[in-house]
């Protein structure tokens, strides 16, 4: 495992190289940083958009974050071992790939998941975790879902690791990770979705992220590589559901529906179908593109790219006919 002080040094020399890619993807399109890192000046994360919106797809990858802090580092018992686990390895670079070949519009977190996470709503907090606790004004609305498995709003426990903090953090650090990174990273994806539902009467979120290898439930069974969530029908028209898995039946690619990942709180709060407005998340197995240990990428990162590029073009067509199935009274009128 990398040394500590390699660990940090990697992440703000990853996060440098990529933001100079950013500015190369082909079209010119303008790159807007957004948010702030607290405790530094670096952006908490990117935003491209093609000014003719190619296609109706907002990739969004809110756990490739590989800008540590070194103050965020420092409180870690066991960074190499944290950072690893917790980040979607290397699924920036992947959407970013992604969204050169194929137009899609891009949002890539900066922050890292281990500071505060993306797909958590902003009061699932574990409260333990915090300096003086839960403040009065936010019992009556403390929901504590995910962070009752040690996976909320910041996580707070890993397998085999246990705690993943030597300390507390306090409230007001709580505050500026909310304020400099979650509420303005959503605020701009609900602002980029809406615009491409103007302007193609409907768009389509990916929210794109990695998994451990799957276990056989049945021997002989086929672990899927790739899963595909809708919040189980609520978040995305079944056609795009039906060409998704179409699509990938055709790639010969073993994948499931929902389970067990059925997508999270960026469905929750960006999806609605009604108005136009549809969410998946996209979960790839870190083994098909990882390296054995999965910590680098492989050979296979490539071949993995080209497949998701396939599927953001499918369900980019589909999503565009559903822009024009839902103009078609308008226009009639």
């Amino acid at each position: 495992m990398p040394s500590f002080d390699t660990a940090r040094l990697g992440a703000n020399h990853i996060f440098m190289d990529e933001m100079q890619r950013d500015l190369e993807i082909k079209g010119g399109s303008p790159v807007q940083r957004g948010g702030i890192i607290p405790g530094t000046i670096l952006p908490a994360f990117s935003l491209r958009m093609h000014a003719d919106c190619p296609i109706p797809v907002v990739i969004a990858a809110p756990h490739g974050g590989r800008a540590y802090p070194a103050a965020l580092l420092e409180t870690m018992r066991d960074p190499a071992y944290s950072v690893i686990r917790l980040e979607d390895r290397y699924v920036d670079q992947i959407a970013t790939e992604i969204a050169r070949q194929t137009g899609a519009g891009l949002l890539v977190a900066h922050a890292p998941r281990a500071m505060i996470d993306l797909n958590r709503a902003s009061d699932d907090v574990d409260w333990e975790m915090i300096r003086g606790g839960c403040p009065a004004e936010e019992r009556r609305t403390m929901t504590n879902r995910r962070s009752r498995t040690g996976l909320g709003l910041v996580p707070r426990r890993l397998p085999r690791l246990g705690e993943i903090w030597n300390q507390q953090i306090s409230r007001d650090e709580l505050a500026a990770r909310i304020g400099g990174i979650h509420r303005p990273y959503h605020q701009a994806l609900a602002k980029a979705l809406e615009a491409v539902r103007d302007r193609w009467g409907a768009a389509l979120l990916i929210d794109l992220h990695s998994m451990p290898p799957l276990t056989a439930k049945h021997e002989g069974d086929r672990p899927a590589e790739i899963v595909i969530g809708d919040r189980f029908g609520a978040s995305s028209d079944g056609l795009l559901i039906a060409s998704a898995f179409a699509y990938l039946a055709r790639q010969e690619r073993a994948t499931a529906h929902n389970r067990p990942y059925a997508g999270g709180y960026v469905l929750d709060r960006h999806a609605a179908p009604a108005r136009g407005i549809h969410a998946i998340q996209v979960e790839v197995c870190r083994s098909t593109y990882l390296d054995r240990r999965m910590e680098e990428p492989s050979a296979r990162m490539a071949a993995v790219v080209r497949l998701i590029a396939g599927l953001v073009q499918e369900l980019g067509g589909a999503t565009a006919g559903l822009g024009r199935a839902g103009a078609m009274p308008i226009a009639a009128e």
